[in-house]
């Protein structure tokens, strides 16, 4: 039996330590799901790790009788890490990112000393799709959308009437993703979001942060293209590509390091896994100093 509907069912899990909502994505008739953007609970002050929020995520999939089929990094984040090894060991599924990761995998495995046995060619992950890949979720047809600026990595996924964009957009009151990260860029982030703004009005956006615009009382990360055409604060209605390099790369000048960065960067490059343990069997992460 197949499903004539191209609207696929989406479950939504937000964490509040990071601020990242997590999708559980899946096809009515064959249940096939993919995971987008999972978190692994870190405490920064402890250095301990656990799977609390991963745990959330397998008992929904396992009480919905779901198959996961993908379990997709929207671009290396520089926020959260990853629980993507975990979800892979107790769902199955392939990992996923886009092919332009060995850019980043390039200038942080310099900026932490990674080592000749870092592999820079993206090959920690399982699918490297590019722009206008396709593949199938059941009956659905899931296409690629390269959209770099935030991070040259960074992958849009449009799925029926649904497009997930990662840090690319957030909420209209919100505005966009932050573009001084090494490889980013303001230019090419505008020419990205007119690539999603190309989307149906009506398209479903959901997003990969909230962070609540002053204003509003609850955190939300769905939205629709015509919305975001219309009203986001930053890149909506008449705004033109000088006018928004001009704001970003100035609000980027004001913006802190994310808290998370330099944890999460060093494992998210590695598709999730830590760095190899030492020789007294404790795996350590980098703190490198004046580096960013």
């Amino acid at each position: 039996m197949r499903n004539p509907s191209q609207k696929p069912i989406v479950k939504s899990f937000f964490d509040p330590d990071t601020n990242t909502i997590t999708h559980v994505v899946h096809e009515e008739v064959s249940r096939e799901a993919m995971i987008f953007d999972p978190v692994l609970d870190y405490c920064a002050a402890s250095g301990r790790t656990n799977t609390k929020s991963a745990d959330v995520l397998i008992e929904y999939i396992k009480s919905t009788d779901l198959t996961t089929k993908y379990i997709i990094e929207t671009h290396a984040h520089a926020d959260h890490l990853s629980s993507a090894p975990y979800l892979k060991e107790k769902l199955g599924g392939q990992t996923m990112i886009g092919a332009d990761i060995d850019a980043v995998q390039k200038v942080f495995g310099k900026v932490f000393n990674a080592g000749k046995t870092f592999a820079t060619n993206g090959s920690q992950f399982d699918v490297l799709p590019a722009d206008g890949d396709t593949f199938m979720l059941g009956d659905l047809k899931v296409t690629a959308i390269h959209t770099p600026g935030h991070t040259p990595a960074c992958m849009s996924y449009h799925i029926g009437d649904a497009v997930f964009v990662g840090d690319t957009l957030f909420m209209p009151d919100f505005g966009t993703a932050r573009c001084d990260f090494p490889g980013g860029s303001a230019k090419t982030l505008y020419t990205s979001i007119q690539k999603l703004f190309a989307l149906p009005d009506e398209t479903r956006v959901f997003l990969c942060h909230d962070y609540k615009a002053p204003g509003r009382d609850k955190f939300a990360w769905e939205t629709t293209i015509g919305e975001e055409k219309r009203s986001n604060k930053h890149v909506g209605g008449s705004a033109d590509m000088a006018s928004f390099v001009k704001m970003r790369t100035e609000r980027d000048a004001e913006l802190g390091m994310p808290k998370l960065i330099l944890p999460s960067v060093q494992v998210n490059m590695r598709a999730g896994e830590f760095p190899p343990a030492d020789d007294n069997g404790t795996v350590y992460l980098k703190i490198p100093l004046n580096a960013l």
